[in-house]
């Protein structure tokens, strides 16, 4: 091979190595990126179907558009308020702004009218009848029965009330029968009742006032501070809507008062000896629940504590006495709160003992009236407020003489001074009391008034004492309501040994009363009766019934009372 020859063949070969080279970098460039599609190539075809999506293109065309939907209107609040309503609910009820009243209970946004199923409030009746009736009390069935037209033998038909009671009681009972009820104005309510004795009403709790006597249903008594509300047979069941912001109930027990008010305590001679016997606080056993429940307990404490009194004689005929100052255990065991002073035997055993007496009631924190240690202190009243109720007592010894010996420099009970007592109670009354008139009178043994006791006594009511009380009797005396206050002209012994018959009458001295008061509201709203009977020189006890109703019977014929 010439050597041209073989130089050809030799770039021959770099020519076809160059052009295989330049083949195989155009190839791997066209499986690296593929080439735009030329207008004379065929598309591609996917291998699967995708979503065509739309572009966001910002301007008025992509503000979205909402169709506005109708408010809901809020309901007006309104009150659907029963026509029976009690007056002294409705006279409270004032409208929140913006309420209206309904007369539709259906479609009203609240209720004030009786309620059974979710009550929040309940609203006080009293079974009541005019104040010298016999029977205390009725069962709840009996009650009942006799707004079903089976009234039990001793309850007298029909019922009067209101129209106002009448109406609650019918939706909470439903309608009562036929002449089981006689609706009259709450202004005639009393009065006539009292007409038509033998009569009972049903009254609102605060309506309540002294003329009537509180009957009690099952035991229970709205005047009682052991009283059930939810128990009793006329607690009536109401809705009454919170944003109203009216009284869910009219007897609230944070304003209510119970006082008892009692007769002649004299810790001498034959009484005494049974203490000494059976013990310092024997003569309260089967009573001293009555006095200690009470919220304000009155002790008319006759006679000077003496740290030198002799032991007691049954058997003593000088009416000079003194209590061993250890008796004052018996005063401390029954609640003692206000001590009377106007008793005849206070300064006894000399100003010394008199002077003692004063300071172991002080000590106790007791108050003391118509009596003390000079006669600016017997003359003071006592003053106290308990529950919202103020109440003063006032009290003297009308008999004067050596059993008044009060002065500017020596203790004793105040003499009745009745102008300067007549100012007293006008300007307590006055100042918002509820003002108490306990006298020392001349003693006397017979039921009947005497007619210069009654002067007295009704001169203190006129002058605006709203209850006025003798403490001197040894007998029971009568009962009267004058010018809207309470006399009782006397009580009875609570502790002293007088038994026998004496004079007057010729009844026994071995029954006498327990006053228990009720005040409500800053008012004097009811007074029970509680009857006591003695077993010997020292201890009394409650009545039975047939003692009581016997009892009761003569006094309130002798008050004018009987039918």
């Amino acid at each position: 091979m010439t050597l041209v020859s073989h130089r050809l063949q030799l770039s021959l070969r770099a020519s076809l190595a160059l052009a295989a080279l330049v083949l195989m970098l155009m190839l791997a460039a066209a499986c690296a990126t593929p080439a735009e599609p030329h207008a004379t190539q065929s598309p591609i075809t996917p291998q699967r179907d995708w979503p065509t999506l739309t572009p966001f293109l910002p301007g008025p065309s992509a503000t979205p558009t909402f169709t506005p939907q109708p408010a809901t209107p809020t309901p007006q609040p309104s009150l659907y308020v029963a026509a029976y309503i009690p007056s002294s609910l409705r006279a409270a009820l004032k409208l929140p702004q913006g309420w209206l009243l309904s007369e539709d209970p259906a479609t009203a946004t609240a209720r004030l009218a009786v309620e059974t199923q979710s009550p929040n409030g309940r609203w006080l009746y009293a079974l009541v009848a005019p104040f010298p009736t016999l029977l205390d009390g009725v069962s709840a069935a009996e009650l009942r029965d006799a707004w079903g037209g089976q009234p039990p033998a001793a309850m007298p038909v029909p019922l009067l009330m209101d129209e106002s009671t009448y109406g609650v009681l019918s939706a909470w009972w439903g309608p009562p029968s036929p002449q089981a009820v006689e609706i009259v104005t709450s202004e005639q309510l009393l009065q006539t009742a009292w007409e038509k004795r033998p009569a009972w009403a049903i009254v609102p709790f605060d309506a309540l006032e002294p003329r009537w006597k509180v009957l009690t249903i099952d035991g229970q008594s709205p005047i009682h501070k052991d009283f059930e509300a939810e128990s009793y047979a006329l607690s009536v069941p109401f809705s009454v809507p919170p944003a109203l912001a009216l009284p869910t109930t009219n007897r609230d027990p944070a304003r209510l008062t119970t006082l008892v008010m009692t007769g002649v305590t004299a810790l001498v001679r034959a009484t005494a000896w049974t203490m000494e016997l059976e013990g310092l606080l024997y003569p309260a056993e089967d009573i001293g629940g009555w006095l200690r429940e009470a919220d304000i307990t009155h002790i008319s404490n006759e006679v000077p504590f003496d740290p030198d009194c002799p032991y007691p004689n049954p058997g003593q005929q000088e009416l000079v006495f003194c209590s061993d100052p250890k008796y004052i255990a018996l005063l401390d065991d029954v609640g003692t709160d206000v001590v009377e002073l106007t008793g005849d035997h206070f300064i006894d055993t000399g100003p010394e003992a008199t002077l003692f007496t004063l300071d172991l009631y002080h000590q106790r924190g007791w108050l003391t009236y118509g009596g003390g240690a000079t006669l600016e202190e017997a003359l003071r009243p006592a003053t106290l407020t308990h529950n919202g109720n103020a109440i003063a007592f006032v009290g003297c010894n009308a008999k004067g003489g050596g059993y008044a010996t009060a002065s500017a420099s020596y203790p004793g009970a105040a003499a009745c001074g009745y102008d300067a007592l007549r100012e007293t109670i006008a300007d307590l009354t006055r100042q918002g009391y509820l003002v108490i008139v306990t006298f020392q009178h001349k003693e006397y043994y017979s039921y009947q008034v005497l007619p210069e006791y009654r002067l007295d006594f009704t001169a203190m009511a006129d002058a605006g004492a709203i209850i006025v009380q003798g403490s001197q009797a040894h007998q029971p005396q009568n009962l009267e309501f004058y010018n809207g206050a309470f006399i009782h002209y006397g009580l009875g012994n609570l502790f002293f040994d007088q038994l026998k018959e004496v004079g007057g009458d010729q009844q026994p001295l071995d029954r006498a009363f327990i006053d228990r008061h009720v005040f409500y509201a800053g008012r004097y709203i009811s007074t029970e009766l509680l009857t006591i009977k003695f077993v010997d020189f020292a201890r009394s006890r409650p009545m039975t019934l047939e003692e009581r109703q016997a009892f009761l019977t003569v006094i309130f014929k002798t008050s004018g009372w009987g039918r």
